[in-house]
């Protein structure tokens, strides 16, 4: 009896959606090609090692255990096979000004302490608080996050319908954090992560509360060897299951015969495929790889679409350790301005706030003896003009924060510096305006709002990665690669079953 012969299934990109696709895709029997332009996985998480120093390029706060053990377990795998896990513990710190912060603790009954001390009758209202955004997180992880966002009907379904009601969805984050605390401390502490999502606390749904449960109750982690240790993982197991990462081979052109993608072409030449997963920027592919007619979007759609914010960002190489927690947000400058000048009128911030990663807090292998890793990231709007003097002016700023909390200069003990910021988001990932973070997830921009997974108009080709749903992170808010992998097992039960032999 003759074989069938197996599909072949192109991949583009290496980043945690692609990565995850070919994995599902290879376990359900098709023979999968990645091809990624770059020289490792990751995407946005890849990492680079300069000086002895080894730095994650983007990712850094490993929130959500639970999605990446699903990925592994579906794969018939556990994380740990792949990777390290540690709890961090505290958590992080809020820097406000000189002696006044905030030291998160992992456990709840303390971070209860620490709210009702901050504000009578704020720890009662914290345990009422994380009981909602805990069922939020629970019904949207069973019945919303893994559907492929097709079409309004998908929240029609009855247990989306009962557990309507609790997602606010109506609501805000800011409305819900300043009904229950309004000491300007712990309102910044619930509202942060929108930050990194897209929008202002007042534009985003109450949903995303879901967000305050999965950082303060599900625990903040770090994966040994960093975040290019997960997508390192991920590409391992991919592999493991029969899909070919071809990696400094960049994707050209798509090519199409008789209304079908029937390969890809890249620098090393064509490859034949029957169907095309599109895991790199889905603006990019669609304007640059993609002929006008079978195109999804136009130009004019996506001009009209809210982005959330680029990022300015620098890897510090110290010959010298410093008192810092493994993650320390610098919230001295006024957050509602700085979060307008994202958002409302786009300039660079007057005031800003920051986010300092000291990796080697929790890893030695980041740094030579002795010596530290520091990553620092400050939200910036998406398209602004990027140059090396604004870039050393806003350093020279965080490093005067820096210096403010630790009392002492870090700039005389620089080892290794590299800046990262708008121009380089687009030339290495043909990001729309250079953004990092992807669409903002307002109400408009959710679910089955964002934009589609399948080309409506070539029957084998779907999109993968940050702009599709669920939206950008790894999952959300860490950094910049954004969609959490095990949602791709539906490409290979919906996005391409009917076309296999």
């Amino acid at each position: 009896m003759a074989m069938t012969k197996r599909k072949k299934i192109a991949v583009i990109g290496a980043g945690f959606s692609g990565l995850s696709a070919a994995a599902y895709l290879a376990n359900a029997g098709f023979e999968v090609d990645v091809f990624e332009q770059h020289a490792a996985p990751g995407g946005r998480a890849r990492q680079f090692s300069e000086a002895g120093y080894i730095f994650d390029t983007g990712p850094s706060w490993y929130w959500m255990p639970d999605v990446f053990d699903r990925f592994f377990e579906d794969l018939g795998s556990v994380t740990s096979e792949w990777y390290q896990l540690r709890l961090l513990d505290p958590a992080f710190e809020i820097v406000f000004g000189p002696r006044q912060n905030l030291i998160i603790p992992d456990d709840f009954n303390a971070l209860r302490a620490l709210f009702e001390n901050t504000e009578p009758g704020a720890g009662r209202r914290l345990a009422r608080f994380m009981e909602q955004a805990q069922f939020k997180y629970e019904r949207a992880m069973a019945d919303i996050i893994y559907s492929p966002g097709i079409s309004f009907t998908e929240l029609l379904r009855p247990p989306v319908m009962r557990a309507a009601a609790g997602f606010q969805l109506f609501s805000t984050i800011r409305r819900q954090v300043r009904k229950n605390f309004s000491h300007p401390h712990l309102t910044a502490l619930m509202e942060f992560p929108v930050l990194f999502l897209g929008a202002s606390a007042a534009n985003t749904p109450a949903l995303y509360t879901l967000m305050n449960y999965a950082g303060l109750r599900l625990g903040t982690w770090y994966p040994q060897g960093g975040f290019g240790a997960v997508a390192g993982g991920i590409a391992r197991l991919a592999e493991q299951k029969g899909a070919r990462i071809h990696y400094t081979s960049e994707v050209n052109s798509i090519l199409i015969t008789n209304g079908r993608v029937s390969g890809v072409q890249t620098h090393n030449g064509a490859f034949p495929c029957d169907g095309l997963v599109a895991a790199g920027d889905y603006r990019h592919t669609e304007q640059t790889l993609l002929p006008e007619p079978y195109r999804n979007y136009k130009t004019t759609w996506w001009d009209k679409k809210t982005f959330a914010p680029s990022c300015l960002v620098f890897y510090l190489g110290l010959r010298k350790q410093f008192p810092l927690l493994h993650h320390t947000l610098f919230f001295n400058g006024d957050l509602e301005e700085h979060v307008s000048e994202i958002y409302k009128s786009p300039v660079w911030p007057a005031n800003p706030n920051f986010y300092v990663c000291r990796t080697s807090a929790s890893d030695p292998t980041a740094a030579p003896p002795g010596h530290d890793n520091l990553f620092l990231l400050m939200p910036i709007a998406p398209g602004l003009p990027d140059t090396p003097g604004t870039r050393e002016k806003y350093f020279l700023i965080m490093a005067d924060r820096i210096q403010s909390k630790l009392g002492e200069d870090i700039r005389p003990h620089i080892d290794y510096q590299r800046s990262y910021c708008i121009s380089d988001f687009t030339k290495d990932y043909g990001a729309f305006k250079g953004n990092a973070y992807g669409l903002a997830n307002t109400l408009r921009q959710t679910a089955f709002l964002k934009p589609k997974i399948h080309n409506r108009k070539l029957p084998n080709l779907v999109y993968a990665g940050q702009l599709t749903v669920p939206g950008p992170g790894v999952p959300p808010p860490s950094s910049p690669e954004r969609s959490p992998p095990q949602r791709w097992r539906n490409i290979s039960t919906f996005g391409f079953r009917k076309h296999r032999g």
